[in-house]
């Protein structure tokens, strides 16, 4: 991804200045008759956001062919199993100012993270304590918590959908074999409890062997993300919960999250267990280790 600056030693003289002017208050007033109110706002603020962005660059036609060429390329990479424009706004910082805007802090609710790109609906359901490794390699991860609304009443039966990749840093839909791994959902129990045996997690790159690699790789940024494991957590009246958890120590939190995607309150201590220590459920691992983590989840209400 190459590009040249524009001349920017011209001065701009104030006939060109009114030209600018006129053409985004021509384009915004195009708008007006936009029956939908919120949507006459998004993209009257979307004119004068984007019209300000090429004027503060001087943006050359180059430049701007080359913005088209990419994100041409970003579609064409997009399929039912890629998703490289949520990567795009994932690594812009798009997705996590988005989830700012739209997470109100409230009483406690667990904090919200990014979505990504590997979510899949229709996971396999497991039963409490089952195991959603589906046969991906790891190391074996005991999870548990419980889940609860902002007075500390237990959430019964509050869906937990849980994703993560193996310990190569693939998900399932990275290969081409149709697998399901790493992924279920399971349900909490009357007092609102969970548990269930997953893989503790490691740092990976996101896909970068398209173009928003090739923009990464521009810039000179890693597309490595911080060791996490993906919830998100359904519940009647409760507001949805989409967030990670990220496993402390990992050196990959100081270095940088290549989606900005790590909260202090979502690190969570995964402390690991020599071979032979009994386990949770009675589960025989034989010579191997395995960790542990707890992550207590608190759903804020719906509509706050």
């Amino acid at each position: 991804m190459t590009t040249h600056a524009a001349d920017t030693a011209e001065p701009i003289g104030p006939q060109r200045q009114a030209l600018e002017d006129d053409l985004v208050a021509t384009v915004v007033a195009s708008f007006d008759g936009t029956a939908d109110p919120r949507l006459r706002q998004v993209m009257q603020s979307l004119t004068r956001h984007l019209h300000a962005f090429i004027r503060d660059v001087r943006l050359t036609e180059e430049e701007w062919n080359t913005a088209i060429e990419f994100l041409t390329a970003v579609g064409h990479i997009t399929d039912d199993r890629r998703q490289e424009f949520v990567l795009l706004s994932d690594v812009l910082g798009a997705s996590m100012q988005t989830i700012a805007v739209n997470n109100r802090a409230h009483k406690g609710a667990t904090d919200a993270t990014v979505f990504g790109p590997f979510f899949v609906d229709d996971a396999p359901e497991i039963p409490l304590g089952g195991d959603i490794a589906g046969g991906a390699s790891g190391q074996p991860c005991w999870v548990e918590g419980t889940v609860t609304d902002t007075d500390g009443n237990p959430v019964a039966g509050a869906r937990i959908e849980v994703w993560e990749c193996d310990e190569d840093g693939f998900y399932d839909v990275q290969y081409t074999d149709d697998r399901i791994a790493g992924r279920a959902h399971l349900f909490t129990d009357d007092t609102g409890r969970y548990r269930f045996w997953g893989l503790t997690p490691v740092p990976y790159p996101i896909p970068h062997d398209g173009p928003v690699g090739k923009m990464l790789d521009a810039v000179g940024r890693s597309p490595v993300r911080a060791s996490h494991l993906h919830f998100m957590v359904t519940a009647e009246n409760l507001r949805t919960l989409v967030t990670h958890i990220f496993v402390d120590g990992d050196p990959q939190i100081e270095i940088g999250d290549s989606v900005f995607g790590v909260k202090e309150s979502l690190i969570k201590e995964f402390s690991v267990r020599a071979p032979g220590t009994p386990t949770p459920d009675g589960r025989d691992l034989g010579d191997r280790t395995w960790a542990r983590t707890r992550f207590d989840i608190v759903l804020a209400p719906a509509g706050v």
